[in-house]
């Protein structure tokens, strides 16, 4: 493994030509960063290699100014373990303001993700680990929606996230398999990633623009420990992971994405769920064994073996923290899934299987005024797996008529 930059943890450092094609999918496929724009960078203490990376990439693309804001997990957790509780969801204003800013300049945005120091927060009681959600702003949900920017979440590899992931293997080895998985996901491996990435997200197009043909009113999930019925809005069109700004540049929000994704009607969700993987919400600590119940589009009930004041506070945090934002339905012939493997990142995780999220819908998913209003509003937006090969996904029509779309992970439309 050829390695660049600070060697960091043992001595191990980024191979060369996967953290170069990393960057340049960052910033060209994923965020598509325009001459002139400027470009906002989020990373976490650890991920300064792909900060530095895509920041040549992005001035050699023509960016007018590259802004980095770096968040180090172990000052959020000097805070948790001394702070005043009652001050935990305080955030100085300049924080929220900048990421309003970007908005209004019409920045490009890119932040990473693959948890850094996965077992930090371990020793920190769960319900403050859900009052500050940093690096989350609920800022970012607001000029998300505002569609301003175009922006990229992509995965990077750190020795302690190979830790996590391989406990069996010496941290080398781990670190290696860990860059192996990443680049086959990212599709890194393909002679040409960008080429590879426009051929997947044109299969994601057919199959959200044949769901948005459909006019589905509900979608209806059954399988071990679920069942589960979400309503949809009269106008919910389904997405993939290729979005436009209002002024007109395309960007792939996530990558890798594989996933199909609408804004159901916040007031119709009933039935109860099990979570198919772990969650890992970023800057926290695992949340595993969940189980929750819906009546009336709310969350009326929810269980974990670990880590479940977390998610339990974050519900409480507004009026629609309880209710859901989005549904995502993602099939079997995603690279994600085809490795087996739980990554404890939920940028991974979601694209391995079918999700829910409660918080903050995506507007770009509703087409009529009238149901935009209606979508889900919130401060928050967490994301969990309900999907598997085990569990059936149905759509259910305006006329009450049933039609299979997921069986054992494949598409029936």
């Amino acid at each position: 493994m050829t390695a660049v930059g600070n060697p960091g943890d043992a001595g191990l450092a980024p191979p060369a030509e996967y953290l170069d094609r990393l960057a340049e999918l960052a910033v060209g496929l994923g965020a598509n960063i325009q001459p002139g724009q400027v470009v906002g960078i989020t990373v976490q203490s650890g991920q300064e290699a792909i900060a530095r990376a895509t920041a040549e990439k992005a001035y050699a693309r023509g960016a007018k100014f590259v802004d980095l804001w770096l968040v180090d997990l172990h000052v959020k957790h000097s805070r948790l373990k001394h702070a005043d509780p009652d001050t935990l969801t305080y955030l100085p204003s300049w924080i929220g303001e900048r990421m309003l800013k970007l908005g209004e300049l019409e920045a490009a945005r890119l932040s990473f993700q693959g948890p850094p120091e996965p077992t930090l927060m371990d020793d920190i009681e769960p319900t403050l680990l859900g009052l500050d959600q940093l690096p989350r702003l609920r800022e970012s949900v607001f000029v998300t929606g505002q569609q301003t920017t175009n922006w990229n979440i992509t995965p990077f590899p750190n020795p302690n996230w190979a830790r996590l992931m391989y406990p069996e293997l010496p941290v080398e080895a781990a670190y290696a398999k860990l860059w192996q998985q990443i680049a086959f996901v990212c599709r890194l491996d393909e002679p040409d990633p960008t080429a590879a990435w426009k051929e997947r997200l044109a299969q994601l197009e057919a199959h959200a623009e044949k769901l948005t043909a459909l006019r589905l009113d509900s979608l209806h999930f059954v399988g071990p420990g679920t069942d589960l019925t979400i309503g949809l809005l009269p106008s919910s069109r389904w997405v993939s992971g290729r979005g436009q700004t209002r002024s007109g540049i395309t960007y792939t929000a996530n990558l890798p994405t594989e996933e199909v994704f609408t804004a159901p009607d916040p007031e119709r969700a009933h039935g109860h769920v099990t979570a198919t993987k772990p969650l890992l919400v970023p800057g926290s600590a695992v949340i595993e064994g969940l189980t929750v119940s819906f009546e009336n589009g709310r969350v009326s009930k929810m269980n974990a073996t670990k880590g479940h004041s977390i998610l339990e506070t974050m519900t409480k945090k507004d009026d629609g923290a309880s209710r859901l934002g989005e549904v995502a339905l993602v099939d079997r012939e995603g690279r994600i899934g085809q490795t087996g493997s739980v990554f404890y990142d939920i940028l991974l995780d979601e694209n391995s299987a079918s999700h829910i999220a409660v918080g903050a819908a995506y507007t770009t998913c509703v087409s009529a005024e009238e149901d935009r209003a209606r979508a889900n509003k919130s401060a928050i937006h967490v994301d969990f797996m309900i999907g598997s090969n085990e569990v059936d996904v149905d759509g259910v029509g305006v006329d009450g008529s049933v039609m299979p779309l997921l069986r054992g992970g494949a598409w029936q439309v």
